[in-house]
């Protein structure tokens, strides 16, 4: 056991100093090497990191959301769904929501607006708990302009603070006059950077929605155990309803961010595996110092395996080195750079982007995986050519 560590040290010694005499190109490919796991893990990490926060930004999320359909497209559910869903054993409460998107022509930017009842609906008061200035909005009264809470992006790009007014146009082209009475904390802007919070009658002037109609209800039930059943109740009683669970929810962003993420990767898993192939053509075709290298080795009285396990050594001290350094570069990207490479591909291209921190969980099946598909790929490209060359004899090599 002694005497294979010792030759292993050896080896090892001998491949560290083959890899200087050759710096240059080994410093490349190592370069190189690194860019595309780089790439590789950031996509990787950042999926992973937008995953989990979607889904604990929308633990706070109603149990279960109905929307009224018509001819495949979603139109204003009637309130009076909510008087038949009172009878339903299991259901704590009915709560109806407006909400739509504002286009703002000038900025060229989508506009989320919510209106709730905060007395009613639980998200009123966990968004409630995330301003960072001001008090969420309440009814207001009548002939007063109507309070709203905006997002951090959303004041930004309104250049308004809290105590100021703004105003926006109704259907009709009536105008519509706003006072910003809090503004939510940055940190949660993948939920309410482009978010506008207003009272639910408010929101309703606004998109000028009669007052029978809203946009969906929301409907909380009292054991979580039971959500998947009572939606299937409330399909059942509710035939014209697109009934959707929280869980389905969460699996739509995932699916969403698993289908960017595996675009992406495709391409990025292409320019690995053009590097792969680049590396086995100029494996294969060593160059006449390296066969000449592999023939005196043999004739000092290296055998087969002791050139390969070199050339194991050699390759593995590269691909692991541009491993590590592609796989840190790639969580520092994403932590302190919030993945700005990939960011438009991942939240999409609108106007206004949220902002909001990333943090990967890096587990070690993550980290098995990323190595290999890159590091063993490699390996095999660089060992099976140099497996090729010191199978021939030492004097057909010189």
């Amino acid at each position: 056991m002694k005497s294979f560590l010792a030759k292993q040290l050896n080896l090892l010694d001998f491949a560290l100093s083959s890899l200087w005499r050759r710096r240059l190109k080994n410093g490349a490919v190592l370069l190189v090497f690194a860019g595309v796991i780089f790439l590789v893990a950031s996509f990787h990490l950042a999926t992973t990191a937008l995953t989990e926060t979607a889904t604990r930004l929308l633990a706070p999320a109603p149990d279960i959301v109905i929307q009224k359909m018509a001819a495949g497209r979603q139109e204003s559910v009637p309130l009076a769904y909510e008087q038949e869903l009172a009878g339903f054993f299991g259901i704590k409460k009915v709560v109806p929501r407006i909400w739509g998107y504002y286009f703002d022509e000038i900025r060229e930017a989508n506009f989320t607006v919510l209106g709730v009842d905060p007395a009613r609906m639980p998200l009123a008061q966990h968004l409630d708990r995330t301003l960072a200035a001001g008090s969420f909005p309440g009814p207001g009264r009548d002939g007063e302009v109507a309070p709203v809470a905006l997002g951090s992006l959303v004041s930004e790009a309104l250049a308004v603070g809290k105590g100021d007014y703004f105003s926006f146009f109704r259907p009709d082209l009536s105008l519509k006059t706003f006072a910003v009475s809090g503004l939510f904390h940055p940190d949660g802007d993948l939920l309410s950077g482009d978010l506008i919070a207003m009272d639910i009658e408010q929101a309703r002037d606004l998109f000028q929605i009669p007052t029978p109609l809203a946009t969906d209800l929301c409907v909380y039930v009292y054991n979580p155990a039971e959500i998947n059943n009572m939606a299937r109740r409330i399909a059942e009683a509710l035939p014209d309803t697109r009934v959707l669970t929280r869980e389905q929810i969460q699996r739509t962003y995932q699916a969403v961010f698993g289908w960017r993420s595996g675009f992406a990767a495709v391409l990025l898993l292409s320019a690995l595996a053009a590097f792969v192939i680049l590396a086995w053509d100029k494996a294969s075709g060593l160059s006449p110092e390296e066969r000449r290298e592999v023939a005196i080795l043999k004739i000092l009285g290296w055998q087969t395996p002791d050139v390969l396990a070199l050339r194991c050594w050699e390759a593995l001290l590269v691909a692991g080195f541009a491993f590590l350094l592609g796989l840190i570069g790639a969580y520092i990207h994403v932590v302190y750079f919030d993945a700005g490479l990939f960011r438009p591909v991942m939240v999409g291209w609108s106007v206004i982007h949220p902002g909001f921190a990333l943090v990967p969980r890096v587990e070690a099946q993550d980290v098995l995986l990323l190595f290999s598909l890159t590091v063993l790929p490699y390996l095999a490209a660089t060992v099976i050519p140099t497996w090729r060359c010191a199978a021939v004899p030492a004097e057909d090599s010189l």
